[in-house]
């Protein structure tokens, strides 16, 4: 477990700030700039097998709007209540998906990753475990992996079913354990609560949390994020939930001007309740600081962003998810402040 002194710095997606996310590149770089973590998120192919794409929606990161014989398959689904058009990972099969190459999802803000367009092969689960493996080897030091199941809801609607096969993989490659270098994330209660009581998995689980709305999963009773971050609900939490992962203006907010506000009190709330802390997405650019960390008027240009995830740490938190891990490694172990 993390010392409260040394979060974990988790490649968001790799290091998607870098290269196009979840690809094998994006992971490795990741490694190579110091993440004690990667992170992929999970959705499904038509035949069952957990995919590496950032949703279930996947025109937005992969080529397939460029191969005509998957035209007919753009449509409309409802996704957690909204309407999504597009082509979506659970109509194609595995080896469909292996015919396409990812592209970079932020390309105006992110130009010499989207260089990298076209190049690089959609992962599957089992290849991001695999690939842990062999990053830990190659890097000397062990480098853990922490999925997200996306939209299980939604996936349940399909008669799919995420959990079981999560399991059955991190089972095979020895991370069913509490020891072991493994989380798995969701922002639905219902699929952490159920590896836990169904499927008797013991690896640490992570809740994610919005600064608005709630779990999908629990939209008929109204029950929102603001009510489970409570001290009171955190602690009925815990025997399912080892993390939150909010927003990380449920940290620290934003003035109205745009500009870093105060510390709110949800990790001395979290942590009084045995639960640890790792908000998201850390980013180095200026579209995505705060006000007073933004360095020129360019939105793709990098701003204070090491000084940013800084102050974070200093709120005490267990863990940063970073497009860019290297500044959020700086923040930890470099100079306070510097960047």
């Amino acid at each position: 477990m993390p010392d409260l002194g040394r979060p974990l710095i988790i490649g968001h997606r790799g290091a998607s700030g870098y290269r196009p996310e979840h690809t094998e590149v994006a992971y490795r770089l990741a490694a190579q700039l110091g993440a004690d973590y990667i992170e992929p998120d999970l959705v499904m192919s038509s035949d069952g097998v957990l995919v590496v794409r950032h949703e279930p929606e996947i025109g937005s990161t992969t080529d397939v709007a460029t191969h005509p014989r998957f035209a007919d398959r753009r449509t409309t689904r409802t996704i957690d209540g909204v309407a999504v058009t597009g082509w979506f990972a659970d109509d194609f099969t595995l080896a469909e998906l292996k015919t396409l190459r990812a592209v970079e999802r932020l390309g105006e803000l992110r130009p010499d990753s989207a260089t990298h367009d076209g190049q690089h092969e959609i992962l599957t689960f089992e290849e991001a475990l695999r690939l842990r493996e062999t990053l830990s080897g190659e890097m000397g030091r062990e480098i853990g992996i922490i999925p997200e199941i996306k939209h299980p809801t939604y996936l349940h609607g399909l008669g799919l079913d995420p959990e079981t096969e999560l399991v059955r993989l991190v089972t095979a490659f020895g991370l069913n354990s509490v020891s072991a270098p493994m989380w798995t994330q969701c922002f639905e209660v219902a699929t952490l609560k159920a590896l836990r009581e169904r499927h008797g998995y013991r690896a640490r689980t992570l809740l994610l949390m919005t600064q608005e709305g709630g779990p999908y999963d629990l939209a008929e009773t109204g029950t929102t994020y603001a009510e489970l971050s409570t001290p009171e609900a955190l602690t009925g939490l815990s025997p399912w939930v080892d993390a939150i992962g909010p927003d990380r203006s449920q940290l620290i907010s934003r003035r109205p001007d745009g500009s870093l506000g105060d510390p709110t009190t949800l990790v001395d709330a979290a942590h009084a309740a045995g639960v640890q802390v790792m908000p998201w997405t850390f980013r180095a650019e200026n579209a995505f600081l705060p006000l007073d960390y933004r360095l020129g008027e360019d939105p793709g240009g990098h701003g204070r962003a090491v000084a940013e995830a800084h102050a974070f740490i200093e709120a005490g938190v267990d863990g940063l998810f970073c497009d860019h891990p290297d500044m959020c490694v700086t923040a930890r172990d470099g100079v306070a402040g510097e960047g």
